[in-house]
């Protein structure tokens, strides 16, 4: 129960931080390809660093969340901020959501419902080194690609970021699943934590960089799917996760509504004033 309220606390820090953050990458001059001077930019503005704490304050949550929870669950819960999002923008911006976007917002409210009936507790998992140098590579590669991306100037790039950040934040999640020695000494040698820190800012940066770039919905659409699914089926697959006995199709049901939800508010919800219509 504390992993899920952790889950749930953390998917409301990172809707706002959502919001929050939109606002500042808006207002702050384009960059050229990735570039992580974008982030000092940024940092200038209020909104921004407030968005940031309230991100770190998700992250340890999410981070607590994934100790004890399967990572389809916690994946899918977090993926719940874009209806906090959402619910916050309509408030703050003072936007009209649609019905079809209160349908999706009930829809992630209902899967995540699903999700808590079905979560069963999960042990650390033991992996090989070989596994954890292939989370590493798999960051390398993705920041190759982000830097590719980076230099697309059609609204392509700006999906194409946002599903790297997703896929980056999945490292993310299965490197603290198999994380099992959280003592400095073991960090230190463990390459999983490289890729954990690693992803973390590339994910944060191409995220960002996305919002420069296009449409809030054209960036987080291809990023909560990334998100929500490649850990999900990494977790189930290479790390044993499951649901409590007997509560597969339920746990399952659960997945494909929260992140159906999730993903129908990437489509059609907006961060921008109704003004702008």
């Amino acid at each position: 129960m504390l992993g899920i309220v952790g889950a749930l606390l953390a998917a409301v820090c990172y809707g706002v931080a959502t919001v929050l953050q939109a606002l500042a990458a808006g207002h702050t001059a384009r960059s050229t390809g990735l570039d992580p001077r974008l982030l000092l930019r940024v940092l200038r503005q209020v909104p921004f660093i407030a968005g940031l704490l309230l991100d770190s304050a998700g992250f340890v949550l999410s981070l607590a969340a994934l100790r004890q929870l399967p990572l389809y669950v916690v994946e899918a819960i977090v993926a719940a901020n874009l209806a906090v999002a959402a619910v916050v923008a309509a408030r703050v911006l003072r936007l009209r959501l649609l019905p079809r976007e209160w349908a999706a917002v009930g829809g992630v409210c209902g899967g995540l419902v699903l999700l808590v009936l079905s979560a069963g507790v999960q042990a650390p998992v033991h992996v090989s080194r070989a596994f954890e140098f292939g989370l590493l590579l798999t960051t390398l590669a993705l920041a190759a690609g982000a830097a590719v991306a980076g230099r697309m100037t059609s609204g392509y790039g700006s999906a194409v970021l946002g599903f790297i950040a997703g896929l980056a934040y999945g490292v993310v999640g299965v490197a603290v699943r198999v994380l099992t020695d959280l003592h400095p000494a073991a960090l230190i040698r463990a390459p999983a934590a490289y890729a954990l820190v690693l992803a973390g800012a590339l994910g944060f940066l191409s995220y960002l960089t996305a919002l420069q770039r296009g449409r809030v919905t054209t960036a987080t659409g291809p990023l909560v799917v990334a998100e929500t699914v490649a850990p999900a089926l990494v977790g189930v697959i290479a790390l044993g996760d499951a649901a409590r006995p007997g509560y597969a199709v339920v746990g399952l049901a659960g997945f494909l509504l929260a992140g159906a939800g999730a993903l129908a508010l990437a489509r059609f919800g907006s961060l921008e004033p109704a003004a702008a219509e």
